[in-house]
């Protein structure tokens, strides 16, 4: 593994364990068995090396949530949306310390242009994702660039940040998978 590898598994690492507000390059340097010049040949700065590794977490939840909607062939959109929602609502528990560096690193964001962009960056790449499943379960002629298919992907991802935060302050008043899905087939049997 070269020094490249071993930053950002440092970097993830210390992204669960102090999360993104308190890591220092010394941190990073100690924890990765590399030095301080490797921080900057390969990333640039620390925000650097650590936006990157919050870009990976990013893309393993995305790929993770994306592999549940899509699981089901049969499945239609709305329900697709459902399997999304849960799974992203089981996992929380297992990456509440990244949920909080994501958090943490959101509130720098507008003080910190680079920052800005990647984690909008990273949205935008999740957007495309989404809009891509979006697509292909409206049908053949539609394209994942159709403003129809961008403004659902923005809708889903809505919710599961809203989810998100909203079990990061409350786990016990969040609801489970579970409830979410049969509430909202509930909502969807009572407006047939």
């Amino acid at each position: 593994m070269g020094h490249r590898d071993q930053l950002l598994a440092a970097a993830r690492q210390l992204l669960e364990d102090k999360g993104y507000a308190h890591i220092t390059a010394r941190d990073l340097v100690a924890a990765s068995g590399t030095n301080l010049a490797s921080i900057g040949y390969h990333f640039g700065s620390k925000a650097g090396l650590l936006n990157a590794a919050l870009g990976t977490v990013f893309e393993e939840w995305t790929t993770q949530l994306a592999q549940a909607a899509m699981a089901d062939p049969d499945a239609t959109p709305i329900e697709r949306a459902h399997l999304t929602w849960s799974t992203l609502l089981g996992c929380l528990s297992g990456r509440r310390p990244l949920l909080v560096s994501f958090v943490e690193a959101l509130a720098q964001a507008d003080r910190d242009p680079v920052l800005r962009e990647q984690l909008a960056g990273m949205y935008r790449n999740t957007r495309d994702r989404v809009a891509t499943m979006v697509a292909a379960a409206l049908g053949e002629d539609v394209t994942p660039d159709d403003p129809r298919c961008t403004a659902v992907a923005s809708w889903v991802m809505a919710v599961c940040d809203g989810l998100s935060l909203q079990w990061l302050l409350d786990p016990a008043g969040s609801p489970t998978g579970e409830h979410l899905s049969r509430g909202l087939a509930d909502l969807r049997a009572v407006s047939e």
